[in-house]
């Protein structure tokens, strides 16, 4: 596959949900089904170092051939 037919990806960041004690406190479910209504897709966490996720990670094709 040639650099030109490569797909290009964009990617999205979404903190979970946390109260007052930083733990997760909500359900994010309608903010991950409007990412996926979106065309977003679920990729990976990236976690704190102790425990606990930090951000979703989601990424799409990119829309265009501009710079994300």
């Amino acid at each position: 596959m040639s650099e030109s037919e490569a797909i290009r990806w964009e990617y999205e960041t979404l903190c979970p949900p946390r109260d007052e004690s930083q733990k997760e406190a909500e359900d994010p479910k309608a903010e991950l089904n409007q990412l996926g209504a979106e065309g977003w897709e679920f990729v990976e966490t990236i976690d704190y170092e102790g425990g606990g996720t930090k951000y979703l990670v989601f990424k799409r094709p990119a829309q265009s051939d501009e710079p994300v």
